[in-house]
């Protein structure tokens, strides 16, 4: 199994991991690590693929069904697992966020009492969901801490009008973070510094990772833009 570990200055309680498509048994167009439940792959491959990551983690996963929402569930405590991020302050439940394009963004406190993941399309990320993930954590924002994982990048993510305008008539330095294309009305749009202009206006300054392109770096990440039917990964965190 081809494991992404985050390079950040997390406490030692805190836990992480991003899988890659390497690894499982899912056969193309899901080759190979699918943990997707929910794309057309067998469910006997998914739940062999979901097993193998099991062996790296304390418990099963609380996996969402992500709808590009800004809700925020508190695992062990709400039931309702419609969202598009999760936390927990107890040791060994799992978060996760599935993805295959959008931004995944982990978060946890530097004192290590409370991690959360995040799943960010852009209509996720216009909405306000890390922003919500990080009221959610009750923090002070200067005491978090966030870690990107592989998204589609910055030359591969074309968008329209509505997209650039979801982003700047909020936050006008956003425009910052497209890049005009040939095709009027067309923008190559930069995710992780969407991002990063999101969590920065609400205090959160330790900011890590991104930089990974999930459509140009096939044999490592699915792409869902690149490929359709495709797979997903996972980003998980937990304290230990």
């Amino acid at each position: 199994m081809n494991l992404i570990v985050p390079d950040w200055p997390a406490s030692a309680r805190v836990k992480s991991l991003m899988t890659t498509r390497g690894g499982g048994v899912s056969q193309a167009p899901w080759d190979s690590l699918n943990l997707g439940d929910h794309v057309g792959d067998d469910p006997a491959h998914v739940a062999a693929n979901r097993a193998r990551l099991r062996e790296q983690l304390p418990a099963e996963p609380g996996w969402l069904r992500q709808v590009h929402s800004a809700r925020v569930v508190e695992l062990g405590r709400d039931s309702e697992r419609e969202a598009d991020a999760s936390l927990t302050r107890q040791p060994g439940q799992v978060c996760a966020v599935l993805t295959a394009d959008c931004l995944p963004v982990l978060f946890c406190d530097r004192a290590g009492s409370v991690v959360a993941a995040t799943h960010a399309g852009w209509r996720g990320l216009a909405n306000g969901v890390l922003e919500a993930t990080a009221v959610a954590m009750q923090t002070p924002p200067g005491d978090i801490l966030a870690w990107m994982g592989a998204a589609i990048g910055p030359q591969a993510f074309e968008v329209g009008e509505d997209v650039r305008e979801a982003f700047v008539d909020r936050h006008p330095e956003a425009a910052a973070a497209f890049a005009p294309q040939t095709v009027p009305g067309k923008w190559l749009a930069d995710i992780y510094q969407l991002a990063r202009i999101r969590l920065n206006r609400i205090g959160v300054q330790a900011v890590y990772g991104g930089g990974r392109c999930t459509f140009n770096e096939s044999e490592t990440f699915y792409s869902y833009r690149r490929e359709g039917v495709t797979g997903r990964m996972a980003s998980l965190i937990w304290l230990g």
